[in-house]
């Protein structure tokens, strides 16, 4: 039975080399912000900058790779139901709540549900690095590069399984933003195999 993570609330748990970890969105158009560390190394991330630059494309999905600051694999995409998902945006935070969205009391977002769930792992926030946005679309203007959040594609039930290439620490998020899930704030599901 998949574990459940509140709307706009994140947690963080570890997952063993070998093992396979399902991120479903059960309701449908609702993003996850995860984050990899190595365990026992933290010093260790997961990299936007190194996996985009070694797949050659913004727009993972199976069969990729997503590869650490130090160049190693750390988890492969195994199956997606989507394979439209966002490498490129930062987790959202009480920052992006004030700038974008000019909320006065601003939401602490994903980057603060992040660095809540993963204190007890030694992750401070400033060792937080871009997340791999499981099901968000972000659109790319070919000629300006201007970059739009777009309702996510994903659909209730759809899903998306990475297998762990190393012994890692998830942190893994129910996304805060409402521009990021189409309006709206709903639960994510997630289970280990």
């Amino acid at each position: 039975m998949p574990h459940e993570i509140a709307p706009r609330s994140g947690v963080a748990f570890e997952l063993a080399k070998g093992q396979r970890l399902t991120v479903i969105d059960p309701k449908g158009e609702q993003v996850a912000d995860l984050l990899a560390f190595r365990r026992g190394d933290i010093g260790e991330v997961i990299s936007s900058g190194r996996t985009l630059d070694y797949a050659s494309r913004i727009f993972l999905t199976t069969g990729d790779n997503i590869y650490s600051n130090r160049s190693n694999v750390m988890l492969e995409i195994q199956e997606d139901d989507v394979r439209r998902h966002d490498f490129l945006l930062t987790p959202c935070s009480k920052d992006t709540f004030r700038i974008i969205y000019g909320d006065e009391v601003p939401h602490r977002g994903c980057f603060g549900n992040l660095a809540a769930a993963l204190s007890p792992f030694g992750v401070t926030e400033d060792m937080i690095p871009t997340a791999f946005n499981v099901f968000m679309n972000v659109l790319v203007d070919g000629a300006t590069g201007e970059l739009r959040v777009a309702p996510p594609l994903s659909k209730a039930g759809d899903r998306i399984v990475f297998e762990a290439q190393m012994d890692l620490v998830i942190g893994l998020t129910a996304c805060s933003a409402l521009q990021s899930n189409n309006g709206s704030f709903k639960p994510i599901h997630w289970e280990i195999d």
